[in-house]
């Protein structure tokens, strides 16, 4: 057999090694388990972290420094395809955190609400007509609600408000910039200086 022989099916249907018949079949007696411990018996399962019982090494590791885990933003994520379906929204209306709730589409008010374009071809046009308020909203998604006549007003989070982003504008950079930005947009211009052959130097 040559290379270029090969097919895709090649080693598609594998048979499965049986163990355990005997010291005769090549992987008989331990059946590739080793010798005693709790690995060679029955049921035995354990965490992929386990290190054999001595102090894993995320434990030994120092905890130190600020992380951004808790500030995190979460969303109740909708599918515009969802709302669609809803009987609530059959024939249009107004979408809301508190509409959505009522609709049974989000569970509370505990996080921002995010509508996206799930679950809906982007050739189908939507027959009803949405006045859209909630937190985000994608570009198709809007693109979508307003091309059926529809409006669309991002609030925007907690995030972008202590940025000054405006997410009902076409430019949605910060205009509130913090010092890791600030240092962000440093860079960006002084590689496009480098690119044009100057030096940029911070006042």
């Amino acid at each position: 057999m040559m290379i270029h022989e090969i097919t895709a099916m090649a080693g598609k249907y594998k048979q499965r090694k049986r163990i355990g018949r005997g010291v005769g079949s090549g992987s008989g007696k331990t059946a590739g388990r080793g010798q005693k411990g709790a690995g060679s018996r029955s049921g035995n399962s354990r965490k992929f972290q386990f290190e054999g019982g001595q102090m894993p090494f995320f434990r030994r590791m120092p905890k130190f420094g600020f992380t951004n885990h808790d500030f995190k933003t979460h969303f109740w994520v909708v599918n515009l395809g969802d709302i669609i379906k809803a009987p609530a929204f059959k024939s249009g209306g107004e979408i809301t955190g508190a509409s959505l709730i009522a609709a049974g589409l989000i569970r509370d008010d505990s996080k921002n609400v995010k509508i996206l374009a799930g679950f809906v071809d982007e050739t189908t046009k939507i027959g009803a007509k949405f006045t859209v308020e909630v937190n985000r909203v994608s570009a198709s998604a809007r693109k979508m609600i307003e091309d059926a006549g529809g409006s669309v007003n991002e609030t925007g989070t907690r995030r972008d408000r202590v940025r000054g982003v405006d997410r009902n504008s076409d430019d949605k950079t910060p205009k509130n910039l913090t010092k890791k930005l600030k240092n962000q947009r440093w860079h960006k211009l002084r590689a496009e200086a480098f690119a044009r052959g100057e030096v940029l130097k911070k006042n």
